[in-house]
């Protein structure tokens, strides 16, 4: 019987086309919605997490805006943070400005950082060509640099710069390294950076503390615990100043940045579900003018023996395959969609199969809830009534 009532099901969709077509229409609206906005919001959300991410979620930055009474971090403070349990490494940065000149060749303006070993170590995509800056450099302030790309070019025209001597500010340095070229928003660009080591631009930018530095956790999960180190250790620092200092855990904005954008899918999702729901209303419309238009055969049936359970099983069947035959197609539409929308953008393709079931799902999910009343209304018709009617 209940074969039977799939098949009859069935044909009654094939017999009315166009009524059929236009009902499943607003399914395969819905879905693909659902679909393609939780798609390519997961694949934007994505492309910012992992710019997010290669800054490391094993660092901590502290950023020292100092007090009348103490501008920066000394020595004795760096090494306070270096001893902090889980702490793998700290890498403090002096920031300013000076003009180069190697020959005839003159640079105005151009940023110069101080940075250690660690820096280097932390981050090993750094260096194009040459060596980065190491310990010996570091405890002997060597007067060796790091150029970026653009500097390079400029100055040495496409000749090996590597080993030339450049002067800042009336100071000869060796260039040892040259930085690779920066092409990402998420990085700050060397392209026009020189590099030293912290300890000889100490001395150099006449700077006697440190204003910035990272703290490299050996483990991320140990992230929080460290940060809550690390501002106990600034507390006594600066006398328990707040405003001397801020402390930003990268692990920490990850996290936030990955919950805001699950809440933006799921918000977008539902959103997109209201279609969904004018669907349904359009599969039970169809349903009870179905109803109506077979109430002959309904009560026919039912003078013949059909239980009312199988009469609301078959309108039941009718619904759902409405609701999953614009599901389906619903579900390749909004994959094509998000497929073209993500290559423009130019994020990645992020479909998954949490997506894919909820889509799908609903959609069956709209067709049972909806069709229950007109299969119970077909169910309840009184056989006499019925061919009455007729």
């Amino acid at each position: 019987m209940m074969i039977e009532n799939i098949k009859m099901s069935w044909t009654n969709i094939v017999h009315n086309k166009i009524r059929s077509f236009l009902t499943i229409l607003g399914i395969v609206i819905g879905v693909a919605s659902i679909i393609a906005l939780i798609t390519i919001v997961k694949g934007a959300t994505g492309e910012v997490t992992e710019q997010m991410s290669s800054l490391g979620a094993d660092k901590i930055t502290v950023q020292i805006k100092g007090t009348p009474l103490k501008k920066g971090l000394l020595d004795s403070d760096i090494k306070e943070l270096e001893e902090i349990e889980h702490v793998s490494g700290v890498s403090p940065t002096l920031t300013g400005k000076t003009s180069i000149v190697y020959l005839k060749h003159v640079m105005k303006d151009i940023t110069v950082q101080g940075k250690n070993q660690m820096h280097f170590r932390k981050n090993n995509d750094l260096v194009e060509e040459g060596r980065a800056i190491n310990k010996l450099d570091i405890d002997s302030k060597n007067k060796v640099v790091l150029i970026g790309s653009e500097i390079s070019k400029e100055l040495f025209e496409g000749k090996k710069s590597i080993g030339n001597k450049i002067e800042i500010s009336g100071v000869k340095f060796k260039v040892i390294g040259i930085l690779e070229q920066s092409d990402s928003y998420s990085n700050d660009s060397t392209n026009e950076t020189i590099i030293m080591p912290y300890t000889t631009a100490r001395s150099f930018l006449q700077a006697g503390s440190v204003s910035n530095t990272d703290i490299y956790v050996d483990d991320a999960k140990y992230a929080s615990d460290v940060t809550s180190n690390v501002e106990k250790a600034m507390n006594q620092a600066f006398n328990y100043k707040d405003e001397g200092y801020s402390i930003v855990n990268m692990g920490d904005m990850i996290t936030s940045i990955n919950e805001i954008t699950t809440m933006m899918s799921l918000m977008l999702g539902g959103i997109a579900s209201i279609s969904l729901v004018v669907g349904g209303i359009g599969i039970m419309n169809m349903m009870l003018v179905s109803v109506t238009e077979r109430t002959p055969e309904i009560g026919l049936r039912k003078a013949l023996g059909a239980e009312p359970r199988r009469i609301q099983q078959q309108f039941l069947f009718e619904s759902v395959f409405l609701s999953l035959i614009g599901g389906m197609i619903g579900l390749l539409s909004g994959i094509v969609i998000a497929f073209i929308v993500c290559s423009i953008m130019g994020t990645s393709f992020a479909l998954t199969a949490t997506t894919i079931f909820i889509g799908v799902g609903f959609s069956v999910a709209i067709g049972i809830i909806f069709g229950i009343a007109p299969a119970k209304k077909a169910s309840k018709l009184h056989p006499i009534d019925a061919l009455r009617s007729h």
